[in-house]
């Protein structure tokens, strides 16, 4: 296993970039109206050791719980920066959680203080911030009566010195987006989200030069890694987009040239250019070889990915289709798959190695194999160290001999790589005594352009059955009759494209059109866009006799 000497630790990695590149932008931020502000390593050094000067003045026990809720911005870096040179411990909360998962997790952590950021929520967070936790307001956030970060960096001297860290020291504590319940607190070491960090650059050979884009969550490990820790470890251009509203052109600002994102927005990257080309033009016009070079590059290049060296997807299973669709473009999509509680160390495609329908090999110094049921266990140096609180809860999620229990269902093949069959505790029995798998045929569903999400169930039932979300930018023609009798037809042929690929026991027996738009703020999803199965079956329980009863191949719900 790789051995991590302390000079390649983040902290210490961050001060060699200030040392030799100081002057060098490291992080760019939108800051409205068109204004866009840029930090050097310098910069951001000396807001980060003043804020921790006025750390290190409340006199907090060592390894305190330092809390930060902030959509993605420079000064999230900034406050996990200064935490760290404080002696202290990062917990970072979703940005759109609701006022009891606030108050949970703060109260769980022990949480000494809490960073208020960028937000969009603020009216329903502050109600879930315990009565007299400090907290400090950082630029973008909210309007607020709460001590201002600028303030307090400018009338505060930096700390002199360059405070480091052990790799045995705790640095985060990632809550997991509660998908199966009660969001629980995964505890990482320096050594647990450095090894990880090295072992990615490695793999894809980051350098400096490196520009990304941060945009999925900084509370989950995902952008966490990608973003923070590669940026701080690298000192690549990091760039922050402004709002959803201006992604594009926040992309366009960027020029990634690493862009990673999940199989969700992937889709809508699709439906975007199929709304511009219809897909059947498209396909041949991509037939032409005096053509085929130059649309591509014009679709690339409107996607603000024409200058990415390195596309990647995780957080869900991407369908095999859509991969291929994008390797026609000339953008190879190499999927990774992993969780908080290992850094998301685990599995990744290898590039030119890959294989429809396959995550790819495990990562350097990772070992995995599968359990008598079935089930994907990983031996990573990313690794927690544990559930924050919860012994009994960090017993069970590992084996005797340290393997991960991922509670993913999985296929290695002949070469070593994993195939994501489904979770194991989201199989369910029909009433004719089959086993079901929905997470496979969800898949095939959401390879459909009509389709942005999909919910296959039938515990209990004779068949399966499926309930689908339609792409959003269907949603202001819903109200035409012709356009919802197309999209009935095409439904239609999806179900019988469906059941000529699933097994004979898995076949659905009709289609829903969910009328709930499912959301992070309604509580159907989890804040990385991940289905929660339970709310969504529950939303359509009392309705699935009449649906059963309906025979129609494709049912409206009202």
């Amino acid at each position: 296993m790789t051995t991590i000497h302390n000079d390649q630790l983040l902290l210490q990695r961050f001060y060699s970039h200030c040392a030799t590149r100081g002057t060098e932008v490291f992080l760019t931020q939108p800051q409205g109206n068109g204004v866009v502000q840029d930090y050097t390593f310098n910069d951001v050094l000396d807001q980060a050791k003043r804020m921790a000067a006025h750390l290190l003045s409340l006199e907090l026990p060592p390894w305190s719980k330092i809390a930060l809720i902030s959509k993605n911005c420079a000064h999230f870096f900034m406050a996990d920066l200064a935490i760290w040179m404080a002696g202290h411990v990062s917990v970072a909360l979703y940005p759109t959680l609701n006022r009891d998962t606030v108050s949970y997790i703060l109260t769980h952590s022990d949480a000494e203080l809490l960073f208020v950021g960028k937000l969009d929520t603020w009216d329903e967070v502050q109600h879930g911030i315990p009565e007299g936790m400090r907290q400090i307001a950082l630029p973008l956030s909210p309007p607020t009566n709460l001590p201002k970060w600028g303030d307090i960096t400018t009338s505060t001297a930096p700390i002199k010195d360059n405070p480091v860290r052990n790799a045995d020291d705790e640095s985060i504590i990632i809550y997991t987006s509660g998908s199966t319940g009660q969001p629980k607190g995964v505890l990482h070491t320096f050594q647990t989200i450095c090894t990880p960090t090295v072992g990615l650059v490695d793999i894809l050979q980051i350098k400096p030069s490196d520009r990304s884009l941060s945009y999925l969550p900084l509370a989950h490990a995902m952008d966490r890694w990608l973003s923070e820790c590669i940026g701080l470890y690298v000192g690549s251009h990091i760039f922050f987009a402004e709002s959803l509203d201006t992604f594009v052109q926040d992309l366009a600002r960027a020029r990634s040239t690493i862009f990673v994102s999940v199989p969700r927005l992937w889709l809508k990257f699709q439906l975007g250019v199929f709304a511009k080309i219809p897909e059947k033009k498209l396909n041949k016009l991509l037939r032409i070889p005096i053509l085929r070079g130059i649309i591509k590059k014009k679709i690339l290049g409107n996607l603000g990915l024409d200058n990415v060296r390195f596309a990647g997807s995780g957080s869900a299973p991407i369908p095999a289709e859509l991969l291929t669709w994008y390797r026609n473009l000339g953008l190879e999509l190499l999927e990774g798959y992993g969780m908080s509680e290992n850094f998301n160390y685990s599995h990744i495609t290898m590039p030119g190695r890959g294989r429809p329908g396959f995550i790819g090999h495990p990562c350097p110094d990772v070992t995995h194999r599968l359990s008598e049921q079935g089930e994907i266990l990983v031996k990573s140096p990313g690794n927690m160290v544990g559930y924050y609180k919860e012994p009994e809860l960090t017993a069970d999620a590992f084996t005797e001999d340290g393997f991960l229990k991922t509670g993913d269902r999985g296929e290695i093949d002949t070469d070593g790589r994993l195939r994501i069959t489904g979770r194991v505790k989201e199989l369910f029995k029909t009433s004719k005594g089959k086993y079901v798998a929905p997470a496979p045929i969800e898949n095939i569903i959401n390879t459909d352009s009509n389709v942005e999400l999909s919910c296959v169930s039938g515990s209990g039932y004779p068949i399966t059955h499926a309930v689908v979300q339609l792409a959003e930018d269907l949603l202001p023609k819903l109200d035409e009759a012709s356009i919802r009798e197309q999209i009935t037809g095409d439904l239609e042929t999806l179900l019988a494209r469906v059941n000529g690929q699933v097994e004979a026991f898995e076949k659905l027996g009709f289609i829903v059109v969910s009328g709930t738009r499912w959301t992070v703020e309604g509580g159907h999803l989890t804040p990385t866009m991940k289905m929660k199965r339970p709310v969504i079956e529950a939303l359509h329980q009392e309705q699935l006799d009449a649906w059963y009863a309906d025979g129609r191949k494709v049912i409206w719900e009202v």
